[in-house]
């Protein structure tokens, strides 16, 4: 499948950011590039472009895509280990960086990867197939009261605790193995009054933010990005920035 991917407020962040051509950058999620193009076309031979990303398929598209560019070190990894991927590359600090979070339109559109709650396929939801955590993994092995916490907290479903009943009593007679499987088990969870779009989308939320670690260490992640910034530079998260004076 062709990797497609809109970059979100491209413009917003791009001014954001303020680009020096001889400066350094950092996007942290550099997915399909969109955002990394125009940051690269701003740049001199003398900048440089950091890009990250969890997801090898990504990379490769990126690296495809920024081909012509040679100031560009891609990395696979998270965002939230930039201290220590700076300091492999060497690099004190940078005048900006970028952090588009979340699940890209890819990811959500490439049915094999079991992200989305529309067709069939295994339960995986993860961006970094290298990682042992899997979907199925949360689903079958959780233990109800945990996976009734994770899916109203990180997905705000009040029929939480319904569901989690209901996995638990469906994986005792097998294991829950695919997308198609849950969302049965979620449909039949959810008073047909209360369903607002499609009932599975908040509990596949909450699982997929589970899966990869979404929330966590976020905190923390802007904190180190913070102290990678040159002083009065910026870390954009799409409308949100925070800058270091």
């Amino acid at each position: 499948m062709e990797f497609k991917h809109t970059p979100v407020m491209l413009e917003e962040c791009i001014n954001g950011l303020a680009i020096k051509e001889d400066g350094i950058y950092v996007d942290g999620t550099i997915g399909g590039a969109g955002h990394s193009i125009e940051i690269a076309k701003r740049l001199s031979k003398k900048g440089r472009l950091v890009g990250i990303d969890r997801d090898e398929e990504a990379l490769e598209v990126a690296k495809k895509r920024l081909k012509n560019y040679s100031n560009i070190n891609f990395v696979h990894d998270n965002h939230d280990n930039i201290k220590e991927i700076l300091e492999q590359t060497e690099i004190k600090k940078v005048d900006g960086i970028l952090l588009d979070l979340g699940v890209s339109s890819y990811q959500l559109d490439e049915r094999n990867r079991g992200f989305s709650y529309m067709g069939d396929a295994i339960l995986d939801m993860r961006m970094d197939k290298t990682q042992s955590l899997t979907a199925k993994k949360i689903v079958n092995e959780y233990k109800e009261e945990n996976l009734a916490n994770l899916i109203y907290e990180y997905g705000e479903e009040k029929f939480s605790r319904v569901i989690a009943r209901n996995i638990v009593k469906q994986r005792q007679i097998k294991p829950i193995e695919t997308t198609k499987e849950l969302v049965e088990i979620i449909e039949k969870s959810i008073p047909a009054r209360f369903k607002d779009g499609h009932p599975a989308k908040r509990t596949f939320q909450a699982i997929r933010i589970e899966v990869n670690n979404e929330l966590k260490p976020l905190y923390e992640t802007i904190i180190n990005c913070i102290d990678c910034l040159n002083s009065g530079r910026k870390i954009m998260r799409y409308n949100i920035s925070f800058t270091r004076r």
